[in-house]
């Protein structure tokens, strides 16, 4: 099961369980990307030092809301709402950003993992589409950076290529391939039975 393929008629209609759920992953989310944000502030520095852009590998470790809420709710829109439900905590707990900058480069991440599962039609539930998902909320990580904050950066030096590999690279592995198998892990628990995804994996591991 750690990478099946899983296609079905698309779900459009949320039930109450799907926004609490997503609500969850969303609030759960918010409190770890407030924790990461102190603990990565003194690497980061570290790494910039090392290597212009390679501090990016944390950049993964803000964006797995979205994917992780789309494929266990399912839903078109479930990867933007957890991920925007997370900026907006975030911000109201208060971080470096502010609470404009943060709810916006949510915004923007959260569209981008949708984008993975809209282009597949909300059809194709697996490990690839998942990655993809990741990878692209790195992609809207990183834009969002250069076109807000590092204009002044040629994005085709040193800096701005190393930059975008790492963070596109680490939204892949842990925005994508560690909430798959995390999700794997949740919905053999039986936590998930009340969802296709959870049912899906419960099925095929008897």
């Amino acid at each position: 099961m750690s990478a099946t393929i899983s296609e079905s008629k698309p779900m459009l209609k949320w039930r109450v369980v799907d926004i609490a759920v997503a609500s969850v992953v969303g609030v759960a989310s918010a409190l770890i990307y407030w924790v990461v944000a102190l603990v990565t502030s003194a690497p980061w520095g570290a790494l910039e030092a090392i290597v212009p852009g390679l501090a990016g590998v944390f950049n993964g470790l803000w964006l797995f809301a979205g994917p992780l809420a789309a494929v266990i709710v399912r839903k078109p829109g479930a990867a933007l709402y957890a991920e925007v439900v997370a900026g907006v905590l975030e911000a109201l707990m208060g971080n470096m950003w502010g609470g404009v900058e943060t709810f916006l480069i949510a915004l923007v991440q959260g569209l981008f993992a949708e984008i993975a599962f809209l282009v597949f039609a909300y059809r194709k539930w697996n490990l690839p589409v998942t990655v993809l998902s990741g990878a692209l909320s790195g992609v809207a990580c990183w834009g969002y950076s250069f076109l807000t904050n590092l204009q002044a950066v040629d994005v085709a030096q040193t800096y701005g290529v190393v930059y975008v590999v790492t963070t596109v690279a680490s939204g892949a592995i842990v925005a994508g391939v560690l909430m798959w198998y995390l999700y794997i892990a949740i919905a053999r628990t039986g936590a998930l039975d009340k969802f296709a995804s959870g049912r899906e994996v419960r099925g095929q591991a008897r």
